[in-house]
């Protein structure tokens, strides 16, 4: 209840309320002449603001978008390529981002899909029978396959280990060195505190992803031996792919006269860092 609207005031509080703002104003008089205004506006120089400096998980999530857009010749994708292996490390939230999206990306429903006709043209898995229902099943094996290992070996694994699910390449030094480096990278990775060990999580994704094919495939494809044949098959495919992310933006630049995304954003790095100093 405002003060006016109530009826309970009296007269003196009506007096005291005038000689308050009575006094309100004449202090308000004695300030106005105390401190005159000067003649002219003094210039107050003018500073370019400083821009805030990114958290670790915006720049995270920046170079999420950017590898989001990678793909070899238009069509591949790889978004689990690193350039700066000074790069922040990833959030759980985002492993888990950048497993579905690699799961989900129409290519691999493409490769899916020709992996099953092959499949069935070989009468894989008899127990399956051909036809459509035939092709089917052979495609949900195959994809269940690359499904499961990207859960285990690139996000849930990579949470609880603290590891980077991502290939950090090279870029440049002797071939043979990175060689090597792209085939020891599925069993050796970067930890989300920088430093380097052995790759526990694509190792042991590959092999829980195994364990959890003797779920779907036949009796006959089912069994300790056949679990760990396909972990071992499916390491040394990703030690094979991986030479391709590694030298696929030389091939580019070499064979088509494109330069990379990810040479782009190296550059940009190059001409941002101080003096004397490089990116790795």
């Amino acid at each position: 209840m405002s003060f006016f609207s109530s009826r309970r005031w009296s007269t003196p509080a009506v007096f005291l309320w005038i000689l308050g703002s009575c006094f309100t104003w004449a202090a308000a008089q004695d300030v106005s002449k105390a401190s005159p205004l000067p003649d002219a506006p003094s210039v107050v120089p003018q500073t370019a603001p400083v821009p805030a400096q990114k958290s670790q998980q915006d720049q995270a999530a920046d170079d999420l978008k950017r590898e989001e857009k990678q793909r070899i010749l238009g069509i591949m994708p790889e978004f689990n390529m690193m350039d700066n292996a000074q790069a922040p490390p990833l959030s759980a939230r985002q492993k888990f981002h950048l497993f579905w999206k690699s799961s989900t990306d129409p290519f691999v429903f493409l490769i899916t899909g020709m992996d099953a006709g092959i499949s069935q043209a070989e009468d894989d898995f008899p127990e399956y029978g051909q036809g459509a229902e035939g092709y089917f099943k052979r495609f949900g094996a195959s994809y269940a396959d690359s499904f499961d290992g990207n859960l285990w070996g690139n996000a849930i694994l990579p949470v609880l280990l603290h590891e980077d699910p991502r290939y950090f390449r090279m870029g440049s030094g002797p071939v043979g060195r990175r060689i090597l480096h792209a085939a020891l990278s599925t069993v050796w990775c970067r930890r989300d505190n920088g430093t380097w060990g052995p790759n526990y999580a694509n190792v042991g994704g590959n092999i829980i992803g195994g364990a959890i094919a003797n779920t779907y495939y036949p009796e006959s494809d089912r069994g300790l031996g056949l679990t760990f044949g396909r972990a071992l098959t499916v390491t040394a495919e990703g030690a094979i792919g991986a030479q391709l992310i590694e030298f696929w933006p030389d091939i580019s630049r070499k064979y088509f006269h494109k330069r990379s995304h990810a040479d782009s954003t190296v550059a940009s790095q190059d001409r941002a860092s101080p003096p004397g100093k490089s990116n790795p």
